[in-house]
């Protein structure tokens, strides 16, 4: 039975080497281990570098941003992603985005998720134990105070 294993185990190192299996983490040893996602919202070839998965990522949220929600740990770049939307839903006038802050305050429900921008954390956990509605409004305000200094681009 032990060399059953161990064929059964290389063929999995085969099998996540060539990307025939959808990955649902970073390979080893990339910056953010805990960060997680569900497979069956992201279709990653697990061959891919881990910027390539991280780019992927992104642009789902970009494209479908409530896919954010299958995140667990998200990085700072998936969260700048999200917040640059609930930031355009905000200048456009289309109301309060208030599903989108509400999936980046339970993302920070975790002491694991990198902080995407300096008082972030501070602003989510200031409202610990209100309700949602509230919490969201105060995260908000948060990011429309804070949107112009993260926000420039500077051209030379």
């Amino acid at each position: 039975m032990p060399l059953l294993y161990k064929i059964q185990d290389l063929l999995a190192r085969v099998s996540r080497a060539c990307g025939f299996e959808s990955a649902d983490r970073f390979p080893p040893g990339q910056y953010y281990p805990r960060t997680r996602w569900n497979r069956a919202y992201f279709d990653i070839p697990s061959d891919l570098k881990a910027d390539a998965m991280e780019r992927r990522i992104c642009d789902a949220i970009a494209n479908t941003p409530s896919v954010f929600a299958h995140i667990a740990h998200p990085t700072p770049r998936m969260q700048q992603t999200l917040i640059a939307i609930i930031e355009s839903t905000m200048r456009r006038a289309c109301g309060q985005p208030v599903n989108l802050a509400a999936m980046l305050i339970n993302a920070y429900a975790s002491p694991y998720t990198p902080e995407a921008r300096p008082g972030l954390r501070g602003a989510i956990e200031s409202t610990a134990g209100q309700e949602l509605s509230t919490r969201t409004q105060v995260l908000l305000q948060h990011l429309n105070s804070t949107s112009g200094a993260f926000g420039l681009t500077i051209e030379a």
